[in-house]
Order: C-alpha cells, then sequence, then structure tokens
C-alpha cells in the first residue's frame, strides 16, 4: 500500500482516480479546494484536505511520505480562461509548480499530469501526434502546455520522474453538465432537460474525440505503475475515433438549431499508439452506449 495524493480529487476526473486507487488499497489523499469539485464525489476511505495548490506551506504536510501524486487540479474552462487570464495561470501554472516543488522536496516517486489535447491547437493533419508542434488557441491551453513544460524540466533537472497524459474531451458519470468536461455534452444534456433545442456551433460537422473517464482512469494507474514511462513522457489518451457534433446530436431526442462559428479547433482524433507501446493502453469504451448510460442518469431522451 502507497501513500498517494490526487489533487483535484474532489472532481469529475480526480474522484474516479480516488476510486480505483481506494479499490487497490492505497492511502490516499485528496487535495482540493472545492472551487469546483465536491465532498460528495470524494471516497469515504480517502481523506479529504481542503487545501488551494497555491498554498505551498499548506501542501508541504500532507503530501510528506507520499510516493505517488496525480495532479488533476485546474481551472479548465476555454472561455473562462479568456476571460480570466491571471488567475487560470495562477492555478494552472503556479499551482503545478507548487505541487512540483513539493513533490520533489518530499521525495515522491513519480507525477502524473493531466495534460490537455489543447495544446495542439487547430491542425489539419490528423490524427494528432505527440511530435506535431504545440499551437494553443487559449490561455488555458498555452497553460495545460507549460505545465508539461515544467513537468520535463522537473524530471531532466530533480530527477522527480513525470509523465504526463494528453486527454481527448473526457465524459462520463460524475461530469457535471455546466462544467468543462466536456462542453458540448454537458450542454446537449442541460438542453435536452429544459425541452429545448440542441444549439449546435456552425455546421455541426467539426468533429471531437470523446474519451470515457473509465479509459482515463486505467491510463493513469498504468502510467504510475509502468516501467517504460517516468522521464517526462507526453502520451495522448483519446479514443482514436471522430464523432462530429451532428452525429452526437443524433443520439439525442431533441431538436437542433445551428449559431454562428467561434475559434475553436474543428476536427480533433488522437493517435494513441504510443499509449499502447508504453502503457499497453487501448480505449475499451464504447461511445454511443455511454452516452445511452449518461442520458438515463440525467434522465433525458
Amino acid at each position: 500500500m502507497s501513500k498517494i495524493i490526487v489533487t483535484g480529487g474532489a472532481g469529475f476526473i480526480g474522484s474516479h482516480i480516488v476510486d480505483a486507487l481506494v479499490e487497490e488499497g492505497h492511502d490516499v489523499h485528496v487535495v482540493d479546494n472545492l472551487f469546483s469539485g465536491k465532498k460528495e464525489n470524494v471516497n469515504s476511505k480517502a481523506t479529504l484536505h481542503v487545501v488551494d495548490i497555491r498554498d505551498k506551506e499548506k501542501l508541504m504536510s500532507i503530501f510528506e511520505g507520499a510516493t505517488y501524486v496525480f495532479h488533476e487540479a485546474a481551472l479548465p474552462r476555454v472561455q473562462y480562461s479568456i476571460e480570466n487570464p491571471i488567475e487560470t495561470n495562477e492555478v494552472n501554472v503556479v499551482g503545478l509548480l507548487n505541487v512540483l516543488e513539493v513533490s520533489r522536496l518530499s521525495n515522491v516517486k513519480r507525477l502524473v499530469y493531466a495534460a490537455s489535447s489543447s495544446a495542439y491547437g487547430n491542425c489539419d493533419v490528423l490524427p494528432l501526434k505527440e511530435s506535431f508542434p504545440p499551437n494553443p488557441l487559449s490561455p488555458y491551453g498555452a497553460q495545460k502546455y507549460m505545465g508539461e513544460v515544467y513537468c520535463k524540466v522537473w524530471a531532466l533537472v530533480y530527477k522527480l520522474e513525470t509523465v504526463f497524459l494528453r486527454y481527448f474531451n473526457v465524459y462520463g458519470p460524475r461530469f457535471n453538465p455546466d462544467g468543462a468536461y466536456p462542453l458540448v455534452i454537458g450542454s446537449f444534456i442541460k438542453m435536452s432537460q429544459q425541452g429545448k433545442p440542441l444549439t449546435i456551433v456552425g455546421d455541426g460537422e467539426q468533429t471531437r474525440d470523446f474519451t470515457h473517464v473509465k479509459d482515463i482512469v486505467r491510463a493513469n494507474l498504468l502510467a504510475m505503475k509502468g516501467d517504460k514511462v517516468g522521464s517526462g513522457e507526453v502520451i495522448n489518451i483519446g479514443s482514436s475515433r471522430n464523432i462530429s457534433i451532428n452525429m452526437l446530436a443524433s443520439l439525442f431526442e431533441s431538436k437542433v438549431e445551428y449559431i454562428p462559428e467561434r475559434l475553436e479547433p474543428k476536427n480533433t482524433l488522437a493517435d494513441t499508439s504510443k499509449a499502447r507501446e508504453l502503457l499497453g493502453w487501448k480505449s475499451e469504451v464504447n461511445f454511443e452506449e455511454a452516452i445511452g448510460e449518461l442520458k438515463k442518469e440525467f434522465g433525458v431522451k
């Protein structure tokens, strides 16, 4: 049994990671300021510390004796980062630096970082490979990519093992329809609940690589245990399947309406060959079945 820290462990993705770690018998400690996370998401067998990652001094005592750290804490909304670039930088960059440094000082073995496919920006070449040059289109994308750079540096300079997983459009149980993972599925569920038409940006032919949280959790645990990673590797975690927004809308029994385009990537599709090579991971969850389960959970058709 290891002592493991999960920052953002009261949030959507983090709480699922906590559940998996508790099931394996680890001593799990959640660090979350509950800005968007919820106490009820936290496994009763985990220890919750209501602490902000910007508070380095409070982190020190929590991290003492920890073997692994999963860094899931972030302010993840793209539009929010555009409107609040300083605040989101303080959390997404300065907060990460605190976690990295406290991990180093606490002799943590490995840190797994929740990176983002937003680092790619808009790319005409698909599927997206980790070797492609970053081209973020928002402060959030830039901040998450900067986090990758810092994780790489801490691995090189301070010998703290790091690996970062670029998530692609995560969805699944426990996500917040008003939250950031992912906006379009959450928006469609909320609109369906309210009996409103589904609002589609542009022509609806833009595509996304939607990834179920169960697949994300498996990738994280493999990244913690894997003997082929730890030197600052960046790894795509996606379903490797294109789903258009129109196709997503067709899974709901609602009318649709179209609104003007906005600045966002036209298409995302992950090349996950590196995940298979280094982690032995591939996506397993069927999209249509998972959306059906979500619709049941939220009572929509």
